[in-house]
């Protein structure tokens, strides 16, 4: 098993950090990165840190040493790999425009079509760039989609029925198309080792047969590895197994979640008290709809440092945001005391899947940007005026 997580951010004044504020630890992220380095020198694969669930690059230097590069999601992801990470550059899409493939292309070391449509389409395009005189090699991949997952929430599940997201073999057909390179699947979210090993017997079974004709495979991110009860040597095993009955594969695992799984906060402070019914109101300074959305979308509750489940302690209040948006609530939590204006309250866990879904809607105030490394707080990125207008036009 992987090793217990330090208690998060434990030796800081909040009083000092700015709000609201997102305070990644940087030395949680070494941790993470870690356990991730050591997957990857035992397993004998390689990791890549996946910028769709952590992409604070003024943290990539925790992440270098240990990792191998970053798998991007289209090109403005697949330009911030390569300028600031500066390792290999993996990018899939569900589909690319001609306009955008041309802009990957400068960036990526490997580009993962979607279905066999886009690679028919786009195949002229990657050939012509290999032609190019000085052009580097640009691996072509294809995902395909397993038809087997056991991610129980439709919305993040690749899997599911109608899935727009890698294509299935009966889609594909008996023959692996042209030009291939790689293939490249991914059916896990928040799961263990064991689901892996699951959903790695059923890819198996259903395109072992082109394992033959391609160079290597990219078993996708959702792999909780760096959870506390994460079964890290079933992890090891199942690709070691993997590369003994396929030695002449690369492995890859894209891991973005467990790159940044419980290494930050959220830092806010009370500032107004309300009442309208039953419960009174605590109004903070940050919004859920703004810069906690899966609270919504999943739905999931995010913890409070000190606070219980709502009526567990005497005073229980009604947490919502300052946006004129009426959902936004983040919900119910009691505290052992009254809260008053100006108290902080720190949400953990906010680091994965939160920066890079904020958005800066009613032009609320956005978090700023904070590493912590136990001796110095440094605030890497302040937002204002500048950054809501420029967005528009």
């Amino acid at each position: 098993m992987s090793d217990p997580l330090p208690t998060p951010i434990t030796d800081l004044d909040w009083s000092i950090v700015p709000s609201p504020c997102f305070v990644v630890d940087t030395r949680l992220l070494e941790r993470n990165a870690r356990i991730l380095g050591r997957v990857r020198a035992e397993a004998g694969c390689k990791v890549l840190l996946a910028l769709k669930g952590f992409a604070m690059w003024s943290a990539f230097g925790v992440f270098k040493p240990h990792l191998d590069g970053c798998t991007a999601s289209g090109p403005i992801e697949a330009q911030l790999a390569r300028e600031e990470f500066g390792k290999e550059v993996h990018t899939y899409a569900p589909a690319f425009s001609e306009v955008d493939l041309a802009e990957t292309l400068t960036f990526s070391d490997h580009i993962v079509f979607n279905t066999p449509g886009q690679l028919a389409r786009h195949l002229p395009a990657m050939r012509a760039a290999r032609q190019k005189t000085g052009a580097k090699q640009v691996e072509i991949g294809l995902r395909v989609n397993p038809g087997y997952a056991e991610v129980e929430v439709d919305l993040y599940n690749p899997c599911a029925s109608g899935s727009r997201l890698g294509s299935l073999r009966e889609v594909i057909g008996k023959e692996l198309p042209a030009g291939v390179d790689g293939l490249h699947f991914h059916a896990l979210c928040e799961q263990g080792a064991d689901v892996f090993a699951r959903v790695l017997a059923v890819v198996e079974d259903r395109f072992g047969d082109w394992f033959p004709q391609i160079r290597w495979l990219n078993c996708g991110g959702g792999h909780w590895i760096t959870k506390p009860d994460y079964d890290v040597e079933l992890l090891i095993a199942t690709i070691r197994d993997l590369k003994r009955r396929h030695p002449h594969l690369t492995i890859y695992l894209e891991p973005g979640e467990a790159a940044a799984v419980d290494t930050g906060v959220l830092v806010t402070t009370v500032v107004d008290l309300h009442r309208n019914g039953p419960l009174p109101l605590a109004l903070l300074d940050v919004s859920v709809t703004c810069h906690m959305p899966d609270v919504l979308e999943m739905p999931y509750r995010p913890t409070i440092h000190g606070a219980g489940e709502a009526g567990a302690t005497p005073h229980t209040y009604r947490l919502g945001g300052p946006t004129c948006l009426a959902g936004d609530v983040i919900g119910d939590w009691s505290f052992s005391a009254p809260l008053a204006i100006g108290d902080r309250l720190i949400f953990a866990d906010m680091s994965h899947y939160t920066m890079v879904k904020t958005t800066m809607f009613n032009g609320v105030k956005h978090p700023s940007l904070a590493l912590w490394d136990g001796k110095a707080l440094n605030v890497v990125r302040r937002f204002g005026y500048q950054d809501y207008r420029n967005r528009l036009s």
